[in-house]
């Protein structure tokens, strides 16, 4: 062989085993680093169990000279009246209890048999104050209640006529009739005259009649309104015109002004009290 043809089968070797190495290198690094799998991370699952706190064992004379205590036996339930609480009613409620407010004294029937704006205002209020006293305590329940009277007084004082228009207890008016009847002698009506009146008289725990305002007594009283299309379908169609407010003639203003007493805390609260049943949350804010 000559040495041209022995350097180009050298050269062949050698460039055959160039690449087989590098072919060798290539796949040991496509399939050894590549297929490997990474090692799935550590996991440890803990379970916690809370345990009552041991409950403390009181050794008895045996154990506390025997020289191994033995374990106390258990100890039975504790029966107590908790379980026994939720069946049984809750205690019955007392009923609220109103005693019966005072009866007018003697300075107020003076002031009363003298005051003689808006039908005798003082006069009529002591009057159902007087029946009220006379009736005892006020109860809550099935008694309890309201009646309303229409009540007629000579001029003496004495009872004329006593009409019930309605009522919501028999037993309230029973005890109002009885003290009607029994009512000690009242002073003359202030006018001289019949005094003729409505009164309503409350008999129960929550409510009482308390004192009138009078600082509003010496101004004319508000038209009544009525319905100007009102008709009764007989005679002409005709539009009623609207009350006028009538003007007090100065000497009757200024001898209704002499009067006038000074009005008390209690009677203001008794007129705003008035006012909130009256009203409710469009006046008051309720």
């Amino acid at each position: 062989m000559r040495a041209t043809d022995r350097s180009h089968v050298l050269a062949i070797a050698f460039s055959l085993g160039l690449h087989a190495a590098v072919f060798a290198l290539a796949s040991g690094y496509q399939f050894g680093f590549r297929t490997t799998q990474k090692a799935p991370p550590d996991t440890q699952v803990v379970f916690m169990q809370i345990l009552p706190p041991p409950q403390e064992q009181v050794p008895s004379k045996d154990q506390e000279h025997s020289p191994v205590a033995k374990p106390s036996a258990e100890k039975p339930p504790v029966i107590t009246e908790a379980a026994d609480s939720q069946d049984k009613p809750p205690p019955a409620k007392e009923p609220a209890r109103m005693a019966a407010p005072p009866a007018p004294t003697a300075d107020e029937w003076a002031f009363a048999a003298k005051y003689t704006n808006k039908n005798s205002k003082g006069y009529r209020y002591s009057w159902g104050q007087q029946v009220r006293s006379m009736m005892g305590p006020a109860v809550e329940g099935p008694d309890q209640g309201f009646v309303r009277f229409r009540i007629e007084i000579a001029p003496d004082g004495t009872l004329a006529k006593l009409e019930t228009l309605w009522t919501t207890s028999e037993v309230a008016e029973r005890l109002a009739r009885q003290a009607v009847e029994s009512m000690p002698a009242l002073p003359p009506t202030p006018t001289g005259k019949p005094l003729i009146f409505e009164k309503t008289i409350s008999f129960t725990p929550f409510a009482s009649d308390g004192p009138p305002s009078y600082k509003e007594d010496c101004l004319p009283d508000p038209p009544v309104f009525r319905n100007p299309f009102a008709w009764d379908g007989k005679s002409p169609q005709v539009r009623a015109k609207p009350q006028k407010v009538e003007k007090l003639d100065p000497q009757a203003l200024e001898e209704c002004l002499k009067q006038l007493p000074q009005d008390s805390i209690e009677a203001e609260t008794a007129r705003d009290q008035r006012i909130m049943d009256q009203w409710g949350s469009s006046k008051t804010g309720r």
